[in-house]
Formats: C-alpha cells, structure tokens, sequence
C-alpha cells in the first residue's frame, strides 16, 4: 500500500514538496496568513477565527501579533494563553505543539523541514520534517530559532538570539548558538523583580 506524500511528511520521512495535495495546503495557509495580517489590530474575533481555521488545535487566550507566516498550519497546536509577537515564522512541515502559557518574543522563528546534505537530492525537492515539542509556561527572548526534532521543558526560558538545535530540559534558563543551558532558575528568580 503506497502512502501520500503528506502521510510521508508527518511521518518524517522523505517527500516531495511538489505534491500538488501538499501545494494546495500551502496555498490555503498563505492565503489565511495574509488574510490575518491584513486585518486591523482591533478587528479580535476576526483574527482569531482565522487562527481557529489555520491552527490544527488552539485553546483561549491565544494572541498573534502581525505579521505571522507558517507553511501549513493544521500541523501547529497551541494551549491555553498562547502568546506571539511580531513576525513569528512556524514552518510546520511536522508538528509544532506549545503547552500553556507559553510566550514568544519578536522575530521568532520555529523550522520542522529539513533538507537533504547531498546537492543532488536536495535539488529533486526531497525533503523530511522532525516535529518541535515546547512544554508550558516558556518564555521565548526576542529573535530564536527553534530547529527541527527539538523538545523543550516546561518552564524553561530561552534567551534571545539563541538557536536551539537539541533538546532543553524543564526548569532553566538556556541560552547561545548553539543554545546550551546556562543554569536552572531557582526560588531567587521569583522574588528577583518585587
């Protein structure tokens, strides 16, 4: 039994990008995409049904400020109270799933394609997707980028600018390119800002 191009693409293995199904999902996301980033500001329930349509699973208090882009959006899964800023890119090739409370600076970026190392193949338009994991309340700094495969912990901070290429453990504060922990935030960080 032979499996769709798409069926592939979830599954992280190799695919096709030029599968006309796949194309047509794209077309759909852009074109939301740029429906929501046309609208004003304060035009709230429209914004949010178009992310309702867009997003694969949303819960309350989801936000997303202009401008968003994602290549598919039924792949991306958000929990209770879903925050992000300004020219937040989500390439979900695979799944991208945030928990609860999670909070996303500007000019974010979270990438489930890959590409293949040999020019050959890559130039076929091969490609396979490894999908992103991020727990609840984590807060992302302004300009990170989250690659493919990655799992993040729950109440973890990722410091801005980082690049975050393996897995972030709950619990601590991860920083750098490549991100690598700096140290675990302890009952200090609490009563660091009364």
């Amino acid at each position: 039994m032979q499996i769709s191009e798409k069926e592939k693409m979830l599954k992280g293995i190799g695919y096709y990008t030029t599968d006309p199904e796949l194309e047509n999902d794209r077309k759909r996301a852009k074109t939301l995409c740029f429906e929501y980033n046309s609208l004003s500001p304060d035009k709230t329930e429209e914004r949010l049904n178009i992310i309702k349509q867009l997003f694969g699973k949303t819960k309350d208090g989801i936000l997303i400020e202009s401008n968003f882009f994602c290549d598919y959006g039924y792949n991306i899964e958000t929990g209770e109270r879903f925050y992000a800023n300004h020219n937040c890119v989500m390439l979900d090739c695979n799944k991208i799933t945030f928990g609860d409370y999670v909070m996303v600076g500007p000019n974010c970026g979270f990438y489930t394609a890959l590409h293949p190392l040999d020019s050959e193949t890559r130039i076929s338009l091969l490609e396979y997707a490894k999908p992103i994991t991020v727990g609840n309340r984590v807060w992302f700094g302004g300009n990170v980028t989250v690659l493919p495969g990655v799992t993040i912990g729950d109440d973890t901070v990722i410091g801005a600018g980082s690049v975050v290429t393996k897995d972030i453990p709950s619990g601590v504060l991860a920083v750098g390119n490549p991100c690598k922990v700096l140290r675990k935030i302890s009952p200090d960080d609490k009563n660091k800002y009364n």
